[in-house]
Formats: structure tokens, sequence, C-alpha cells
């Protein structure tokens, strides 16, 4: 994501689902955002990764906010991938 991260206004960080939590489920989620002209998250599609995780971070990450990616002074839809590590720790 690079580029992009420099450019969140404000993020929401997923709640690790109770049920992969206690099956010790962990591990990278990756997706697919389609960032609007406004910078708010327009789509989102999980490419990778563990579905109840997906399905946390996706919740999540829809609630994004950016700041517009701007191309020759006009605001442009752009097309990025994120990848958002699950990690329990202990044991």
């Amino acid at each position: 994501m690079g580029v992009l991260q420099k450019t969140i206004v404000s993020r929401v960080y997923p709640t690790y689902p109770k049920d992969a939590k206690k099956k010790r489920i962990q591990g990278p989620v990756h997706m697919l955002l389609l960032i609007s002209t406004t910078g708010d998250v327009e789509s989102i599609k999980l490419i990778d990764g563990d579905q109840q995780l997906g399905e946390a971070a996706m919740d999540a990450i829809k609630q994004w906010k950016f700041k517009p990616y701007v191309l020759n002074g006009t605001p442009v839809e752009v097309e990025t991938t994120f990848t958002f590590n699950f990690t329990l720790s202990g044991g």
C-alpha cells in the first residue's frame, strides 16, 4: 500500500473474531481496495486469507477514509492491495 498509507485520514482497526481467537486462527488477510475520488473505500475484495479474519478486516477497512488521490490536478479512483496481519500473543 506504500504511498496510500500516508494518505489515510482515519482508520478503524478490526476486532479479532471470538471464534477465530478460540480456534487460534491467525495470519495475513490480503484484500483489493477501490478508493473513490472522495477518498472513501468504494469496494473491497478478499484475495487471500481466512474467511472469518477477512470479514473482520473488511468490516473495519470499509470505514477508513483516505485523502483523495490526485492525478494532474484531478481526484481519481485508485485500486490498491492491502494486507492485514492477525496475530495472537501468548500461549
